[in-house]
């Protein structure tokens, strides 16, 4: 017992990087994606096909090809990042265009008639989706949204193509160093609670929203 303890305090910094990683990732992809899926529903097709474009490579290959991309290509034609700008523009890019995707499906399943209505009452366009259109969006699509703010609470551990120590290369460190896979357990521990804590939070808001039915 002892040791599983030691475990989590030798591997706290890495545990740390692990929710720093999560946390700027979540917030602007999460502001980029909504700005993503307005564009992506505008009206004008040079607007719409590069959006759409931006859509298609982001989620058309895998964030692990992209952190390589960023880090390891760009360089090649002189544009340098270090390792956590680098995984910060790969995983904000690639999450923002998930994201873009299940807010624009949740923009359209709103009811036209909602639009007019708020133009009626004189609402500008951001007061329309301020008001109106987000929050009844938003409890439309916060069973896809939580599934995929999960997912990237594990896609944090690519981090390790780079060389940034997260919770996982913490623990490689660990079994190597100590011949055990004891370290993995506390790896799988931190990942199952962290999760656990963000399905109740889901849930919390999901309660919060039940007033839109």
């Amino acid at each position: 017992m002892k040791y599983i303890i030691d475990l989590f305090i030798s591997m706290k910094s890495g545990m740390l990087v692990t929710l720093y990683i999560f946390s700027i990732t979540l917030f602007f992809s999460f502001i980029l994606g909504i700005l993503v899926a307005i564009l992506r529903l505008s009206k004008i097709n040079i607007v719409k096909m590069v959006v759409s474009l931006y859509i298609f490579i982001m989620r058309g290959t895998p964030l692990l090809l992209q952190i390589i991309f960023v880090f390891f290509g760009l360089p090649i034609i002189g544009v340098t990042f270090d390792r956590y700008t680098a995984v910060f523009i790969a995983f904000i890019l690639n999450y923002a265009a998930y994201f873009a995707e299940i807010f624009r499906a949740g923009i359209q399943s709103i009811d036209k008639g909602q639009f007019e209505a708020a133009k009626v009452l004189g609402l500008s366009r951001f007061d329309t989706y301020r008001y109106v259109i987000f929050p009844q969006m938003f409890k439309n699509i916060l069973p896809a949204l939580a599934n995929e703010v999960i997912t990237l609470v594990k896609d944090t551990a690519l981090v390790y193509v780079v060389g940034i120590s997260d919770v996982l290369r913490e623990g490689k460190i660990a079994v190597n160093r100590d011949a055990t896979l004891l370290p993995f357990l506390v790896v799988a521990v931190f990942y199952a609670g962290y999760i656990y804590i963000l399905t109740i939070l889901f849930k919390k808001i999901e309660g919060k929203f039940e007033y839109y039915r």
